[in-house]
């Protein structure tokens, strides 16, 4: 059994269109978010992996599905695991909820990588906070 992040979030004005629907690119800065404070809830920050590992988590590629839209004052649950983990990235998914209804979901890849953009090891250190977020398949 896996382990899953939890982010709640509200949403405000700026981030809805004139109809008071968000936007859809909206939704991309929401799940930075929810892994952001992923990172903080295990005792990370970018920062501080940058700082510490001279290394940097960069999106290599983002799927995601829009299933209803997300309205002004709407409160939102993401709901973040990790799928699958390999020596330098790892896969995680993530599930927006309103209400408890899935309103969108991505499956976003995350690279570790140096200042200079080539793919570098996973810290041991930050694997081991990890791990109880596993979810299927690990490759190491």
């Amino acid at each position: 059994m896996h382990d899953n992040f939890f982010h709640k979030l509200k949403v405000y004005y700026e981030d809805t269109d004139s109809g008071g629907v968000v936007y859809y690119a909206n939704y991309l800065k929401f799940l930075e978010r929810a892994r952001t404070e992923a990172l903080f809830s295990i005792g990370f920050s970018n920062k501080k992996i940058q700082n510490d590992f001279n290394s940097l988590i960069i999106v290599k590629s983002c799927n995601i599905e829009y299933k209803a839209p997300a309205h002004l004052e709407d409160n939102l649950m993401i709901r973040t695991f990790i799928k699958s983990i390999s020596k330098t990235s790892f896969f995680m998914n993530q599930f927006i909820t309103r209400d408890k209804n899935d309103i969108a979901e991505a499956k976003v890849h995350l690279v570790f990588v140096n200042k200079d953009g080539k793919p570098v090891k996973i810290p041991e250190e930050i694997y081991i906070k990890f791990k109880p977020f596993f979810c299927d398949s690990i490759k190491i």
